[in-house]
């Protein structure tokens, strides 16, 4: 299957028939177009079937069935090797509830695409809550706290120069995923997006930050809760330990 576009919006989907619709459409309109991929973990409220139809129709959606609700790290990295091996130029990575706005991609990608030509080009663009600009809507104050510490954890124990390190909304350049081994990637939870930028980061690969405003979720139930959060923490303190495993395009393979 030959991409129709040469960039990719990677969706995770489990229980999302009253967001994943509308989104579909919403990210179906934007310039310039991208194919969606959607990755879905066997949702119980329908949401594959809708999605598996939608591919049937529509050349620009793809769709990708899972038995199992794996973890949302296992279906990004899943995202990530399709895409590499369709050759899709870039991936993003967002939420599939709303809390992410679509029409933001554009902006983002301009932010990655736009300094192609510079003598030192943009790897990943990091949607962010916590620069100027950003924001969040609707959370409830432990959420905040739970944020606020995983970012600061991950920050000091990784030495990431980056203030979200937790958002997963983003735009990555396909040749600076190349540079990792992404079968060594062992966060399969949320923690995967402090794993990738610790490993990206580690590879030379040159992140930024686009402001953003995250809006909690209106339908649906929220998948974060302290046994995710709990998990995060421990996996970034075996990143500590660890050497990033990369590919010989990359740094160093441990």
């Amino acid at each position: 299957m030959n991409p129709t576009q040469s960039n990719l919006v990677v969706l995770a989907t489990y229980n999302e028939i009253d967001n994943i619709p509308r989104l579909i459409e919403a990210l179906l309109l934007i310039h310039p177009p991208f194919d969606i991929l959607v990755i879905d973990d066997n949702s119980p409220d329908g949401t594959g079937r809708w999605c598996e139809a939608q591919a049937a129709r529509q050349p620009r959606i793809r769709y990708l069935h899972r038995p199992n609700k794996l973890g949302l790290g296992s279906a990004a990295l899943a995202g990530f090797q399709f895409a590499l091996e369709h050759q899709y130029e870039v991936i993003v990575t967002m939420d599939a509830d709303w809390s992410h706005d679509p029409q933001v991609i554009p902006a983002i990608l301009e932010r990655l695409k736009g300094a192609k030509n510079s003598p030192d080009p943009v790897d990943v663009v990091v949607g962010s809550r916590y620069v100027p600009g950003g924001r969040i809507i609707g959370w409830p104050w432990y959420r905040y706290l739970i944020s606020w510490l995983l970012n600061a954890y991950a920050r000091t124990l990784l030495r990431l120069a980056v203030q979200d390190c937790s958002g997963g909304f983003r735009c990555y350049r396909a040749s600076a995923l190349e540079r990792l081994d992404l079968t060594q990637v062992g966060s399969k939870g949320y923690a995967y997006l402090e794993e990738i930028l610790w490993s990206l980061n580690s590879s030379g690969a040159k992140i930024v930050e686009h402001p953003i405003v995250f809006q909690n979720r209106q339908f649906g139930q929220t998948k974060l809760g302290m046994r995710e959060a709990t998990s995060a923490l421990w996996n970034i303190s075996q990143l500590f330990w660890r050497k990033p495993r990369l590919t010989a395009g990359g740094a160093d393979t441990g």
